[in-house]
């Protein structure tokens, strides 16, 4: 099984001049295999196009799929389990986005190697995975949830949408086509916080602590790294603390007016994108994995 067979189809997101710049890339008709309808850049034109100039954009593209990948099979959990039968749809349909946002980023960064995506995905240890600490954490409870998507889709939003103008032109490419889903995700996740924050007393209550629980992940997210500000410096990357500033406000915002308060917890030491995870990375990709590693090459 491959990252490109668990693809479903997805609806597309609107438009903008960034994606215009890719006119005549990709089909007209979305199918299956093949999702996004119009100009839209897909993981399958990455896989015809230029590897990443070197070693470091690949790398940086590895990290940025990792965070995708590794949260959308958190959030495929819930399909069947929400609170509402709506909500089954609409997780597993984030899910789905964001599986291919990893696919487009991780299929970029194997090319820079010879490998695919499929190698990326299932063919490596933890400790080879860079993905952001707060992409693998539990879910909890409905509540945890919602509040890491609001936290972790708000910083998405604005870093593709910083993306868009990388001098790297696959990278704005998967950006742009990024930045109209992940939108979509903060609006749900917002809904969802004014919803349970200014609920039931137990609603209020399960959310904030699923604020508390996943605050102290934060703090990595706007870690600079090396390897980011050599490629901001090109044009390639963007500096991750410069995000945050306007990632505050924002979030700010919607936990006051959700009547929640903003956690004051303290980071959590992490060095994620150098492969120091928690311990349940581990189990997260023992079932993410074990199709493939039982029966190498199959295909549907």
């Amino acid at each position: 099984m491959s990252t490109h067979d668990l693809h479903g189809s997805g609806g597309p997101h609107g438009s903008d001049a960034v994606e215009d710049e890719f006119a005549g890339v990709g089909d007209t008709v979305a199918s299956a295999t093949r999702v996004t309808p119009g100009h839209a850049l897909r993981p399958e034109d990455i896989a015809l196009s230029a590897a990443p100039a070197d070693e470091d954009t690949a790398t940086y593209a590895l990290w940025l799929g990792d965070d995708a990948l590794i949260l959308a099979q958190r959030l495929a959990w819930w399909i069947s389990r929400a609170p509402e039968m709506e909500e089954d749809v609409a997780l597993g349909n984030i899910a789905l986005d964001l599986l291919g946002h990893a696919r487009s980023f991780l299929t970029y960064a194997a090319k820079f190697s010879g490998k695919t995506e499929d190698d990326l995905a299932y063919w490596r240890e933890d400790t080879e995975f860079t993905n952001l600490r707060i992409t693998e954490q539990p879910n909890g409870d409905f509540g945890a949830t919602i509040a890491r998507q609001l936290l972790f889709a708000t910083y998405q939003e604005l870093l593709y949408s910083a993306l868009t103008s990388s001098t790297d032109e696959t990278m704005a490419g998967i950006a742009a086509k990024a930045l109209k889903e992940v939108a979509y995700h903060v609006d749900h996740a917002t809904q969802w916080m004014l919803r349970l924050g200014d609920g039931t007393p137990e609603s209020h209550e399960r959310v904030q602590r699923g604020l508390d629980v996943m605050w102290p992940y934060v703090e990595e997210m706007f870690a600079d790294e090396e390897l980011t500000t050599r490629l901001a410096e090109r044009g390639v990357a963007v500096v991750p603390s410069s995000l945050r500033e306007e990632w505050l406000r924002r979030v700010t915002a919607v936990i006051e007016e959700s009547t929640l308060s903003v956690p004051t917890a303290k980071a959590a030491l992490a060095h994620s994108r150098a492969g120091d995870h928690s311990e349940h990375l581990g189990y997260l990709l023992a079932e993410m994995q074990v199709l493939a590693r039982k029966h190498p090459g199959a295909t549907w």
